[in-house]
């Protein structure tokens, strides 16, 4: 789906794995939790029995975590987190390692950022093929840390469509809610435009040929009646 997992695929990681490894992560009562606890004391015998049993829960989900990542990684990854003692430095070892530090990540970051503000639908480009090219640049800047609303791209997809699609765009900014408006509902609308084009289009063509046969026609029955 995303394509910095994908990528993590072709270099030894899985990323379904990782995924969900990223999510046991960001639990607020579990990671979170363990480094407060672990902050208030370095031996559990100062710790109240309740904090005690916390801090057994969570270092118990921390080795799970960590466990999952070691295990989703290839033989070639592997040494390069064999040492985090915690999941947390181990995902943090594999953010760094493909995505770069946090300097890289901005000066990326900084370039896709461009290549949004520029992107435009092509003329003769469909609408599909608009969609997929969109929205893998959306997907990368949400991997370098890029937070963006579903209104912010649905304005974004409005104002990079071709001229062909003004009527359309006008009905929208009309009659829809943008700020409620999903890029997928949107792009639906846009397809079926772009196909009631298509067809009125193709009876254009099927009109202008069947004329043309029966001017053929015409002219050929008068020739032969002067005869």
């Amino acid at each position: 789906m995303e394509i910095w997992y994908q990528s993590q695929v072709e270099r030894g990681v899985e990323g379904r794995n990782l995924k969900k490894k990223k999510k046991i992560l960001e639990e607020k009562n579990g990671q979170h939790k363990l480094r407060k606890l672990e902050q208030c004391t370095e031996s559990s015998s100062t710790l109240t029995e309740a904090q005690q049993k916390e801090l057994k829960e969570n270092k118990s989900k921390d080795a799970g975590a960590l466990g999952m990542i070691q295990r989703g990684v290839s033989e070639a990854i592997f040494p390069r987190i064999m040492g985090a003692k915690t999941a947390k430095q181990a995902w943090e070892t594999l953010q760094e390692e493909f995505q770069g530090d946090k300097k890289v990540r901005a000066i990326k970051l900084q370039s896709l950022r461009r290549d949004f503000e520029n992107m435009r639908m092509k003329e003769n480009e469909s609408v599909k093929d608009y969609s997929t090219r969109f929205l893998e640049l959306v997907n990368q800047m949400k991997i370098y840390g890029e937070e963006m609303s579903d209104r912010k791209l649905v304005e974004k997809i409005l104002i990079s469509l071709p001229e062909k699609f003004d009527p359309m765009v006008a009905v929208i900014e009309e009659t829809k809610d943008l700020s409620k408006l999903s890029v997928q509902e949107l792009l639906g609308s846009l397809k079926s435009h772009e196909q009631r084009l298509e067809w009125h289009s193709e009876k254009s063509i099927e009109s202008a040929f069947q004329s043309k046969l029966n001017v053929r026609s015409k002219f050929f029955e008068k020739k032969s009646m002067a005869y």
